[in-house]
């Protein structure tokens, strides 16, 4: 097994290396405190998945942090702010959309892709009101992280090979997923209406209601409350924490509540973190995470970093069951290319209450990030 791994490292490095940077978008401003902003990255990564019995590899967008573009306009009225977000995914084929019966389509781009379509009125006095597709308040909470290798590893375990199936002991592909077995109970981008306080020493409340406006055949509502604490100066460490609830009702499907949250902490002068999250789903089940990690400037290129994680859920799919997974990973910045180069290995294991058992399943994966 260490062989075949080897092996599937070097396809994966060589192709994290290939990746270039080719423009960079600017920032324009009028004489009026008014400016557009454009930006982008693209996430091309290799995937080698080994379920246990045969093995895919694939050329991928990375899901942890896919391939998009977008802009801001901002224009200051006084001590205050309108602003415009637009964001869209390309519709590269993802790294959690790949399974055992295909590939897919290289492109497809639907509404759904739409990341923010958002209209923003930052105050002095009273907060930041938000109405159109974007972030709900609880989106992003279970991912506060210092390690530096969220391209590679972090709490959205599914994100590098979601789509897979584990494989029965007999070798059949089963019809429990990936991405089924191993969940975050993260927050979603809805069409809604958000609020977001001042920050009062370091913490931030924040509540929104929205529904599902880019899906077809759909009348999911949801309504969350968020609390957020960022400090960069308790003495030699910094700290970053969030908890949010979230209610759900959709008909034909059960009303739920899911609460979820996460903690992570810096030693600033080791450039050890250690990050903590957890989530319950009133109907169904739970899940912890845990991740160490340390990042250094080791070459003049930019900062090294390097975790190890583990995941353990409980509930998920069927009651009783459990799912577990652990990873490693390495990030590398190069810096006067914005450029981000990792990769990462993370094995899954999943046993329920039935007769059947599953054989564990690994993913690779490798590739560069590069922003403009």
């Amino acid at each position: 097994m260490s062989t075949k791994i080897a092996l599937r490292s070097s396809a994966a490095v060589a192709t994290a290396l290939l990746a270039a940077p080719a423009f960079a978008g600017p920032t324009y401003t009028n004489d009026n405190g008014g400016s557009f902003r454009w930006y982008g990255q693209f996430n091309p990564s290799f995937q080698s998945f080994d379920d246990g019995v045969e093995d895919y590899s694939r050329v991928v967008d990375n899901s942890s942090s896919n391939s998009r573009i977008g802009f801001w306009l901002e224009q200051a009225f006084g001590e205050n702010t309108l602003k415009f977000h637009f964001e869209t995914a390309f519709g590269l084929r993802a790294s959690d959309g790949v399974d055992q019966a295909g590939t897919g389509q290289n492109l497809s781009w639907s509404r759904t892709n739409l990341r923010h379509v958002d209209l923003q009125f930052e105050t002095a006095n009273y907060g930041t009101f938000s109405a159109g597709q974007g972030s709900m308040a609880s989106d992003g909470v279970t991912g506060a992280d210092f390690s530096g290798t969220g391209l590679g590893a972090g709490v959205s375990v599914a994100d590098i090979g979601g789509g897979y199936a584990f494989r029965t002991a007999s070798g059949a592909v089963s019809g429990v997923t990936i991405g089924d077995a191993f969940t975050d109970l993260d927050g979603s981008r809805l069409g809604r209406v958000r609020y977001d306080s001042n920050n009062f020493a370091g913490f931030v409340f924040s509540t929104s209601y929205g529904t599902d406006i880019l899906g077809t055949n759909n009348d999911r509502e949801t309504y969350d409350v968020a609390v957020r604490y960022g400090n960069d100066e308790l003495g030699a460490f910094a700290l970053d924490a969030g908890l949010a609830a979230a209610w759900t009702e959709q008909t034909g499907k059960q009303d739920r509540r899911d609460i979820s949250g996460s903690v992570s902490l810096l030693h600033r002068d080791t450039g050890l973190s250690m990050t903590l999250a957890a989530g319950d789903r009133d109907i169904s089940g739970n899940y912890g995470y845990a991740k160490l990690g340390y990042s250094a400037n080791l070459i003049n290129a930019g900062k090294t970093s390097f975790s190890v994680d583990y995941y353990d859920g409980s509930d998920l799919v069927t009651t009783g069951d459990s799912s577990e997974s652990w990873g490693v990973a390495a990030v590398q910045k190069i810096d006067n290319l914005n450029l981000e180069t990792y990769i990462a290995y993370r094995d899954y294991s999943y046993a329920d209450t039935s007769a059947t058992s599953y054989q564990d399943s690994n993913v690779i994966l490798a590739g560069a990030r590069w922003k403009f």
